[in-house]
């Protein structure tokens, strides 16, 4: 998996390499700049091969003076090039300062107040938003004009139509974000300022980022505004290996001179404090040898009749990812339904809470899922309770969460490290309000608290793994270890918003379970595996396509 860094981390690394004396800031802007060039020619090779226009956006710190550093570049590369500076170029910092005075020798800076951006045949083919960057803690002002400016061309350029009334007929800038689009929090993905703004705000085409992603990249509504993502080194230790298959939505440039890589004495960052990336994970465990028993029996509590459906699709899950028996216990009422609709799946009749007891005395079963399609009445918690007592790997999804919306206290005296709770938003807030309130409180100052802060205090509190879903799945267990399953840009998979897809995730969990993945591990494999199947199948995706999709997955990853 890949480490992503919250601003602090990445202002840190940075620092100690300019103390090591191994470079300067100066320097450290030059390479950002120059990784920007290089990725937008890399991304878009026809810009290379002549002259064109650039509208280049500088803000008031060290993300404008990349800005400079990418406008000089541009013009000794044969560009015209417009700059704008939000801000007094006398308060710049000194590094910012020093590159905006190298761009004044060759250029104008116009105020951002006069922003106007060329289009038609000498317009411009790229607006490079560099406002805003990593160290971003407040809301941008007077800057609402100029975002949804940019909102604009990137909603044209994305589908290709033109405003009504429009009387242009050439394409239209390109919007490239220098590190994170501007007004957007670093660590959480979060807009910082009012939420009516947020969905309008800068969306890039490609977002250009340095050293290594940031956590908020990957989050909230920056997760969907940075389009493609590309990493630019530049030159500082711990820089990430070129992206594989699965890291998610970027690609790599390296801007740095060899020989200045590796300072000494960079910070590393302790395991509870890192955030990862998901990324393809290595399956070559579900290949080996066994029977049946030793690669695990996983039980799946259904309900009554006429809601059995979800339990099956979880179940199906179970067995395509490997588990090597599958039951479904279900009340007596029911089972002729389930055994009607299963084949390789055996079915057992269940009678309440005392029979999962006498279930459970078979060893054998050593993975539990208890939740879809359970109902919420309260036979549901006595099972939930019983299965817990049992100390088995178990996931808890939807009925067998909100089943203790009032009484959340008694579902954390019973949990233990070996559950994996696996809430989508809604299910999140009934068990842990408080959290979810903070969640949904107004970013109004970075760093804002994030779906990592949530899921984190979630685990903790719990005391086992939260799977907390949606298009930024984020996975924590009690230490503090987190990751991130990212379903944007090239990763999208909205047709995963379908009845039945949640039921089909926590039975991947299960079955990994059964073949005895650690719950995180666990967690973290399930979810990447069930972007991936929808990504394998597309549009007009059901639930039921879900598990059929894993023989698909399994051998991509295995050539």
């Amino acid at each position: 998996m890949t480490e992503l860094l919250t601003a602090a981390q990445m202002r840190a690394i940075e620092q100690a390499a300019i103390d090591s004396g191994e470079v300067t800031g100066l320097e450290l802007m030059e390479r950002a700049g120059r990784g920007v060039v290089e990725a937008v020619f890399e991304e878009w090779p026809e810009l290379a091969k002549s002259a064109h226009r650039a509208v280049v956006l500088c803000g008031p710190g060290n993300n404008g003076g990349d800005g400079f550093v990418v406008a000089r570049l541009l013009k000794e590369w044969g560009w015209d090039v417009d700059v704008f500076l939000y801000g007094n170029p006398d308060k710049l910092p000194p590094d910012a300062k020093a590159n905006y005075e190298r761009w004044r020798a060759l250029g104008e800076v116009d105020a951002i107040d006069n922003l106007s951006i060329p289009v038609g045949p000498s317009g411009a083919s790229v607006v490079f938003d560099a406002l805003f960057g990593t160290g971003l803690t407040r809301p941008l002002e007077n800057l609402e004009s100029v975002c949804f400016d940019l909102a604009d061309f990137v909603d044209l350029t994305r589908d290709g139509t033109e405003p009504t009334g429009s009387t242009f007929r050439t394409p239209l800038p390109k919007v490239v974000s220098i590190d994170i689009p501007s007004g957007f929090c670093a660590d959480s993905g979060r807009f910082l300022g009012h939420k009516s703004g947020a969905a309008s705000l800068n969306e890039a085409h490609l977002t250009v980022v340095f050293h290594q992603r940031k956590v908020g990249n990957m989050l909230d509504l920056c997760s969907q505004c940075c389009g493609k993502i590309a990493v630019a080194s530049i030159g500082l230790e711990g820089s990430p290996q070129p992206s594989g298959r699965g890291e998610g939505p970027s690609s790599r440039i390296d801007c740095a001179p060899s020989a200045r890589r590796g300072g000494r004495g960079l910070p590393s960052v302790p395991p509870g404090e890192t955030v990862k990336l998901i990324d393809a994970p290595n399956i070559s465990v579900l290949k080996h040898d066994g029977h049946k028993y030793a690669h695990g029996h996983a039980l799946i509590l259904s309900g009554g009749p006429g809601k059995t459906g979800a339990a099956r699709l979880a179940a199906r899950g179970a067995l395509r990812i490997g588990a090597g028996l599958v039951t479904i216990g279900s009340p007596l009422s029911a089972l002729s339904e389930v055994a009607a609709q299963v084949t390789a799946i055996m079915c057992r009749p269940l009678d309440g809470a005392p029979g999962l007891a006498e279930m459970l005395e078979d060893d054998r079963l050593n993975a539990l899922c208890l939740g879809p399609g359970m109902g919420l009445g309260a036979d549901t918690q006595h099972l939930v309770l019983a299965a817990l007592a049992a100390k088995r790997g178990t996931v808890l999804d939807a009925d067998a969460l909100t089943r203790f919306e009032r009484n959340s206290d008694v579902l954390f005296d019973a949990l233990h490290e070996n559950v994996v709770l696996t809430p989508h938003a809604g299910e999140f807030e009934r068990l842990f309000p408080d959290i979810a309130e903070k969640l949904d409180a107004p970013a109004t100052a970075g760093p804002a608290y994030s779906k990592v802060d949530a899921t984190r205090e979630a685990a903790a509190r719990a005391g086992c793994t939260i799977l907390f879903k949606g298009p930024d799945t984020v996975v924590a267990d009690p230490s503090g270890r987190c990751a991130i399953n990212s379903s944007a840009y090239d990763r999208a998979a909205p047709w995963l918003a379908t009845a039945g897809s949640g039921d089909v995730l926590a039975g991947f969990i299960t079955g990994l379970l059964a073949r005895g993945f650690a719950p995180m591990q666990a967690a973290e494999t399930a979810a990447w595996l069930h972007t991936e199947c929808a990504l394998a199948f597309g549009p007009g995706l059901i639930a039921e396509d879900l598990p059929e999709q894993l023989p698909i997955v399994f051998e991509a990853l295995l050539t």
